[in-house]
């Protein structure tokens, strides 16, 4: 299967640099096997049965972006992910005036060894700081993806902007964007229409804004992420599949750690390990009934994930849609609810 399989051209504008306010008022397109259907974030839970059980990502966005120095040299660090002996893989820029064995200063009371160079600006980073999250909040900004332009640097608003209402878990890099979309008003409205939620943990890594390098998808390797399932959650899950109820991910990030929580009998095991799925057309889902999330980059692996989902030829149809009719596109933009394609 090749990258350019995944093309589409978007024009500029579409781009969102904000989201909607509020933000349920954010379009939704509803992609159904019968048909496309425009309605509102706020419609969802009118489109959803009274059983139905979302799975929320309650990761919390980090600072982590980090600016450090060696002598006169200039070092930018992009947090990836927590290690399991506390060191972190980071992705460098300049990575080629640093060397192993280096201390990278960030301010005086915050500082990095360089434990390991990898290929590709990659590296892990051993930390040193009387409160690393402390330190983090003091140096450390959001690190926005490359489409949302600041110029000016981040703002305060994007740090309320860029968290979902679900945050608990400090460690991602990035937001599980789906979920921005979430308000109290539109939680009490599922909740009265007796949708239930349940909450897993992926921790987004910086891989996620790095682009597909090879033209045979197949070829491609995911960056790992670290997730968590309770074994209670798990439990809840299995119960309501067993029960004939859907499974909803509000997200890729939250059915990427479902999936591969997933037995080959479709049943759900606790989880606490990394992740590096690569979901594209061709594999089989085993747990996830339905997808919320947002309109996704060309020739990006979550395009291929929903590709996978509800079928290669319904979701061109439906960007064209969304493209030809004003949608928001990206990480602050619009929502789409995808029934899963049969087979």
């Amino acid at each position: 299967m090749q990258l350019s399989e995944f093309g589409y051209d978007l024009p500029p504008e579409r781009i969102a640099t904000a989201p909607a306010r509020p933000r349920d008022a954010a379009r939704l397109l509803h992609v159904e096997a019968d048909g496309l259907h425009d309605q509102i974030v706020r419609d969802l839970p009118a489109l959803l049965r009274p059983d139905d059980l979302l799975v929320v990502n309650d990761t919390k966005v980090i600072p982590a972006q980090l600016t450090a120095r060696r002598g006169d040299a200039k070092i930018g660090i992009t947090l990836d992910r927590r290690l399991d002996d506390g060191s972190w893989h980071v992705l460098l820029r300049n990575s080629k005036r640093v060397k192993q064995g280096d201390v990278l200063v960030i301010d005086p009371a915050f500082s990095a060894e360089v434990v390991e160079l990898e290929a590709g600006g990659a590296a892990i980073l051993r930390f040193t700081a009387d409160d690393f999250h402390a330190a983090l909040e003091r140096s450390g900004a959001l690190a926005l993806p490359p489409y949302i332009a600041r110029p000016e640097g981040i703002t305060a608003q994007d740090k309320t902007d860029y968290q979902t209402l679900f945050a608990a878990h400090e460690g991602a890099v990035a937001a599980p964007t789906a979920g921005l979309h979430f308000t109290p008003t539109l939680l009490a409205a599922l909740q009265a229409r007796g949708v239930e939620m349940a909450k897993v943990t992926l921790h987004v890594g910086a891989g996620t804004f790095l682009p597909v390098r090879v033209e045979r998808i197949e070829d491609h390797k995911m960056h790992a992420e670290r997730g968590y399932i309770t074994e209670a959650t798990a439990a809840r899950i299995n119960a309501a599949k067993a029960a004939g109820r859907r499974i909803i991910p509000i997200g890729t990030t939250a059915l990427r750690l479902l999936e591969s929580a997933a037995t080959d009998a479709g049943t759900l095991k606790p989880f606490d390990s990394e992740t590096d799925i690569f979901i594209y057309p061709g594999y089989r889902f085993k747990i996830a009934d339905a997808l919320f999330t947002n309109f996704h980059l060309p020739h990006s692996t979550l395009l291929m994930l929903v590709s996978a989902f509800a079928g290669t030829k319904r979701i061109k149809a439906a960007y064209a849609h969304a493209i030809a009719n004003g949608y928001r596109f990206y990480s602050y933009g619009d929502a789409c609810l995808l029934e899963r394609a049969a087979g």
